[in-house]
């Protein structure tokens, strides 16, 4: 990693990289962080394994600020058949030994575990009707999409490159230490790594990580956006709240479901030839365009984007037959219940394989919301209006290509390790 990089990139590139040098050079750059110990007993914290918000730092908006360092490890169970009470209590030791290591916040480590539908059919009993978890599967006519079908996923999320990269070195048995606690499980003897997916959020690290594909040479990404696209995303009242998201009922009740997509970006096109004006159109909404309404990134919008104050969602269909064009907010503005999203948006960017892209994590209360929302965002009912295309002057569709799809449920903290479809 060049010596030429600022802090904040050299510690994201080392992310990226992974791995005992990585993180060696990691710390080297960045520092051993001073940070308190997690708790003595994990059982304290809180039932839902998604409650972050209340320990997230938030900004002047009172928008959650989201850890800027993350990994998603993708996980195959190495036994044969299903995981037996020995595989659950390593899970669960292991999992503990990080939140005995490090507090539960952004300048700490969160850390979840989700599991496909995949892993529950190892199982002969079926998922309860109370969670809706189909298999993965391409929801647009133009995508053809990888599906991922690995048992389960860990996501570690920290404002410290280190902890993240700690924290995977730990769980993977290259470390017998973790901030002074002692690592004395591992997943190395019940899982297989699959895939790792590493990324960044946060302002200034797209615009210091411009030299992938995907990304114009004109190096246009701003020092004030926190994603390549250029503008502010996760605003309040645009999100779905952690409650809206929890299961009600059943076994499962306090966790959730959890999508990831993996999508390429191309932004040659969207920096280079498109207009300011078309930008903010087809990120938010023709009315956000015709009124100025969006300065720079968008941090004056506040905590919401705006497009349901502007009536946008209801006129989307005269937006494309008038304006030409219709926004990506404000198709997804029309999937709402009760007039709140759907979706709680946990994403971030990333430069895998030295190409733009970003990991699209939401969480949902059944993966049937975020499938509700994706056809919403697709806007194939606006297409053919006006000069609305498939995907030209329908929202960002144009910019992007999914690689990846994959639904995971997100148990509540009692069941999280191997947990059966019954687990009562």
């Amino acid at each position: 990693m060049a010596r030429g990089l600022s802090r904040r990139a050299f510690v994201k590139a080392a992310v990226a990289i992974g791995g005992a040098s990585a993180l060696s050079a990691c710390l080297g750059r960045e520092g051993d962080p001073d940070l308190p110990t997690g708790v003595d007993d994990p059982s304290t914290l809180p039932a839902r394994q998604h409650a972050w918000n209340d320990a997230l730092p938030t900004d002047d908006h009172g928008n959650d600020v989201p850890p800027s360092h993350r990994v998603l490890l993708y996980l195959d169970y190495a036994g044969d058949g299903t995981p037996d009470e020995s595989d659950r209590e390593t899970l669960s030791e292991a999992l503990a030994t990080l939140e005995r290591a490090y507090p539960r916040k952004a300048e700490g480590l969160f850390a979840t575990i989700s599991y496909s539908p995949a892993y529950f059919d190892r199982f002969d009993a079926d998922l309860p009707d109370s969670v809706d978890l189909p298999a993965p599967e391409a929801l647009a006519p133009f995508e053809t999409p990888a599906l991922d079908t690995p048992d389960a996923v860990v996501h570690l999320a920290s404002n410290y490159g280190s902890v993240v990269l700690g924290a995977e070195e730990a769980l993977l048995g290259e470390k017998s230490e973790l901030n002074g606690i002692a690592v004395e499980a591992t997943l190395d003897s019940i899982f297989e790594r699959a895939d790792r997916r590493p990324g960044f959020i946060g302002d200034g690290l797209p615009a210091e990580h411009q030299d992938v594909g995907g990304i114009p040479d004109s190096e246009p990404v701003s020092e004030d956006t926190p994603l390549y696209m250029g503008f502010e995303s996760g605003m309040k009242k645009s999100q779905a709240s952690e409650d809206a998201v929890t299961i009600p009922e059943g076994p499962f009740a306090g966790g959730t479901t959890q999508h990831v997509s993996t999508i390429d970006l191309h932004l040659d096109q969207w920096y280079e030839q498109d207009s300011r004006s078309h930008r903010v159109a087809s990120m938010f909404c023709p009315a956000h365009a015709e009124e100025g309404a969006v300065d720079g990134s968008g941090e004056n919008l506040g905590d919401t984007n705006g497009v349901v104050e502007r009536g946008c969602p209801a006129h989307a269909t005269q937006d494309a037959r008038e304006a030409g064009i219709v926004g990506h907010a404000q198709k997804a503005g029309r999937a709402r219940r009760d007039g709140n999203p759907l979706l709680l948006r946990r994403d971030f960017d990333s430069t895998d394989g030295d190409q733009a892209s970003v990991h699209f994590l939401s969480l949902q209360r059944g993966i049937d919301d975020f499938v509700t929302t994706r056809e919403a965002m697709t806007g194939s009912d606006l297409a053919g209006t006006g000069a609305v295309g498939r995907r030209s002057n329908n929202g960002i569709l144009r910019y992007m290509t999914v690689q990846h799809r994959g639904n995971f449920l997100l148990p509540p903290r009692e069941h999280r390790s191997f947990p059966a479809p019954r687990p009562e």
